[in-house]
């Protein structure tokens, strides 16, 4: 029986990727520590993503390679996750509160955008991260309703300066429509509406949150330029249908956050298919690959792509999304597996910058 060491572990650990990385363990930077105790190995891994639901059948798979390995008896592979607070626009400080804030956004409305951030934001708080959302929309408030929180709700007052978020299904709530009458429409001008986003912002008490998902409005206005000028971006999720003239939108949002250095982490198809409930067809309605051919010309990711179907919708107007509703369906998976994407494209965002080399200029 040959000795095992570390190095015959790393090499081990590196015939293996993670799927959301698209690295191995070792190159990818996760590995905290190998210990080799005669016939036992021990590993703990470090993702830097929430994968709560993940990181148990990773650590299994891992556990089982090294111990196919010559001269080990028995594995421990540990997996935690632990999420940094990401580099964001520059000159601009982070949120004392809020380690990293992530924007999603469509050209147009009616893409499903307030839907994604809402199953987004659950979806990354059942993976076990600390999260927040914030509804940006300040003309169409709708997360309120999305979250089930009863009309009329009214967000507690500390100090007479922070707002106290509602907590709903685990995730901290914050919304205009907490603070207005759902009957009154918001007929503000621009500045008025940029300067209650960075109140609802800047003055609610959020509390140490890994994640915070902003609801944005449609559209690439005096919000979105806000946003990038004054809060602290770690990326951009940009939501959009097959149709064409939602792509024609899209591609304009990708543009604007590209202008003002907010990374884009992919893009997420909704309404990509229809099944008929009676026959089971499928009918692509509004048009098909509109998705992959926008991450492909930018560049970025399909992050996930999603039916047309009436249980998302129905399940979102009853205040229970579908990542609560019915969180072991395919759709509720496909929605996890957009929040893990989400998280390792913010690690992975920073790591590229990182690994870029600077220019300078001189006058030799």
């Amino acid at each position: 029986m040959s000795a095992v060491n570390r190095a015959a572990v790393e090499a081990v650990l590196r015939q293996y990727t993670d799927p959301y990385l698209n690295q191995d363990p070792v190159s990818a930077g996760c590995v905290r520590s190998i210990a080799v105790d005669g016939a036992q190995v021990t590993v703990a891994l470090e993702l830097g993503y929430a994968a709560g639901l993940f990181k148990n059948g990773w650590a299994q798979m891992l556990q089982l390679a090294i111990e196919g390995l010559e001269g080990v008896d028995s594995a421990k592979v540990e997996v935690t996750c632990v999420i940094a607070a990401h580099k964001a626009q520059a000159q601009i400080p982070g949120m004392a509160n809020v380690k990293n804030v992530v924007a999603v956004a469509s050209g147009k409305g009616g893409v499903g955008k307030s839907t994604t951030a809402a199953n987004l934001a659950l979806a990354l708080a059942r993976e076990g991260a600390r999260v927040g959302i914030l509804d940006a929309d300040i003309y169409g408030p709708s997360q309120g309703v999305m979250f089930g929180i009863a009309e009329g709700t009214r967000p507690k007052v500390k100090d007479q300066k922070w707002f106290l978020p509602i907590e709903a299904h685990g995730v901290e709530v914050m919304s205009m429509a907490f603070l207005t009458d759902d009957n009154t429409p918001m007929v503000w001008r621009g500045p008025m509406v940029s300067g209650a986003l960075l109140q609802l912002i800047t003055q609610t008490a959020w509390n140490d949150l890994d994640y915070l998902v902003i609801d944005m409005p449609p559209g690439t206005g005096d919000i979105q330029l806000t946003l990038a000028q004054k809060v602290p971006v770690a990326g951009a999720v940009i939501v959009t249908t097959p149709q064409d003239l939602a792509l024609l939108d899209a591609r304009k949002g990708v543009e604007m956050f590209r202008k003002v250095n907010i990374p884009v982490l992919g893009v997420v198809e909704n309404m990509a298919v229809h099944i008929c409930s009676n026959c089971g067809h499928a009918e692509h309605l509004f048009g098909e690959g509109g998705g992959q051919k926008l991450a492909a010309q930018y560049d970025v990711e399909l992050l996930a792509s999603l039916p047309l179907s009436m249980l998302i919708r129905e399940q979102a107007d009853s205040g229970r999304p579908t990542v609560i509703a019915e969180p072991d369906s395919q759709i509720a998976m496909v929605y996890q597996e957009l929040a893990r994407h989400v998280g390792a494209r913010i690690v992975l965002q920073e790591a590229a910058a990182v690994a870029m080399p600077s220019i300078t200029v001189s006058d030799d």
